[in-house]
């Protein structure tokens, strides 16, 4: 019986235990209440808004995307949508609150789309593509070797560029671009769970080499599967910096100005491992979710609250999310805070389902 054989029996398990494990929950009615970020003065049109818009948005948000798997989103708050990747079609789709899902994003590029990060000063929507060996359009024989973004219209799906990052190291090795962020400048910052390298890309898909420090090299191995998983998440913070989340549960801080002045965040206890998505809040902190891949409990939605520009952090558990395999948190309407849950437990047994769960959560 080979590696993948094994973590596909595994994850089948886990998987038929947490889905019997949801299913109750889902039937009682049991789910988190969202709560919001930051705050402005009441009685404004906004916070009216805001108001209408929590007691409007559905508990859990369950999207009839079959087979989509997404691991990553964002929302987009003037069109009232989610954007998730598809890691299993390389698209990328819509979702209502209604949990109505449409393809927004088709291109024969995209091997399967991993991280989604909305630039809306900028009318575009970034996407990584990256490559298990899982997807429609997979090197079954050579996964882990794709690794690029490409920027979208947000009015058309239509691609502005897409860029292949691989051509910057030429090193033969596996490489999955987990994340990425954008600076004020609309310069994009994309992180390699696989390697320690960020790479810095410009508005016009100009790509090159931003850091590359063994700081950033990972130590987490997911038995049978992958080994040093490292960089899971990124978020460009006040102070003009890159907070990058670790696999292992630590944070990173680097400087934009001076990347190799890159160190450890001391953080009040670590993340849960694995990290697995951020989302800068409005008040400059951050909410994390942690994977319960390696062990089968509910994964954990933490407050990460920075002090001293982010040199020292507090960690705080806020909620958790029945999916154990829950990968990555956004923003809502009416100021809330979802969590997905994308099956990918499902993806990795080579198992089909029938959608993916947005799960409103605490942040603090």
């Amino acid at each position: 019986m080979n590696k993948k054989t094994k973590l596909r029996i595994a994850l089948a398990s886990a998987t038929l235990v947490v889905a019997a494990a949801t299913g109750t929950a889902l039937a009682s009615g049991g789910s988190s209440s969202g709560s919001g970020s930051g705050s402005e003065r009441p009685g404004t049109a906004q916070n009216v808004r805001d108001e209408q818009d929590k007691q409007q948005a559905p508990a859990v948000v369950k999207a009839d995307g079959a087979n989509l798997f997404p691991h990553s989103l964002d929302f987009d708050a003037p069109s009232r949508s989610f954007y998730v990747g598809s890691l299993k079609h390389g698209t990328v789709s819509t979702v209502g609150t209604d949990g109505k899902v449409r393809t927004f994003i088709d291109d024969p590029q995209l091997v399967s789309a991993q991280a989604v990060d909305i630039d809306r000063e900028r009318g575009r929507v970034l996407v990584s593509n990256v490559d298990y060996g899982t997807a429609d359009r997979s090197r079954k024989d050579a996964p882990f070797k794709v690794a690029g973004v490409g920027s979208y219209d947000l009015e058309t799906g239509k691609q502005n560029w897409c860029v292949d990052l691989t051509a910057l190291t030429l090193d033969g090795k596996q490489h999955l671009i987990s994340d990425v962020t954008v600076a004020p400048d609309g310069t994009a910052y994309a992180v390699d769970e696989l390697t320690p390298t960020v790479f810095r890309i410009d508005p016009e898909g100009n790509a090159s080499v931003f850091l590359r420090d063994d700081l950033l090299q990972g130590t987490l191995d997911i038995p049978d599967f992958l080994d040093d998983v490292g960089m899971a998440a990124v978020e460009y913070v006040a102070g003009d910096q890159l907070i990058i989340a670790m696999a292992d549960g630590s944070l990173v801080r680097v400087p934009v100005r001076h990347p190799e002045d890159a160190q450890k965040v001391r953080l009040s206890t670590p993340l849960a491992s694995p990290t697995a998505g951020m989302r800068l809040l409005a008040d400059g902190s951050v909410t994390a979710v942690s994977s319960g891949l390696l062990t089968g409990k509910p994964a954990q939605i933490q407050h990460v609250n920075p002090g001293g520009g982010w040199k020292t952090a507090t960690v705080t558990v806020t909620d958790t999310v029945t999916d154990p395999v829950t990968s990555d948190v956004t923003d809502g309407p009416g100021r809330t805070t979802y969590a997905l849950s994308g099956g990918l437990a499902d993806l990795l047994a080579g198992k089909p389902n029938d959608g993916f769960t947005l799960t409103p959560v605490k942040t603090g």
